[in-house]
């Protein structure tokens, strides 16, 4: 009998100016779904959007991650 196997998608590694365990959750988030805007980081996290946009804009101001068009993406 021959297994399958499946292949998993597993994120890099984290950048270490990443503190808050809220920033990490959000960047992976982006990391994974390839962008999401606002509202779908609050359904998916289901984190208010106020703390949402905090988290994006530290995560811009440490040139991490941009924004392209109405989505969140990471930085090139």
């Amino acid at each position: 009998m021959m297994q399958q196997t499946e292949t998993i998608d597993r994120p890099s590694q984290l950048p270490t100016e990443i503190g808050s365990a809220q920033g990490k959750l959000v960047y992976l988030t982006l990391e994974m779904t390839g962008g999401s805007t606002v509202t779908d980081l609050n359904r998916t996290l289901n984190m208010r959007k106020i703390s949402i946009l905090s988290v994006l804009s530290s995560l811009s101001s440490q040139g991490l991650i941009e924004r392209s068009d109405a989505e969140y993406v990471l930085a090139n």
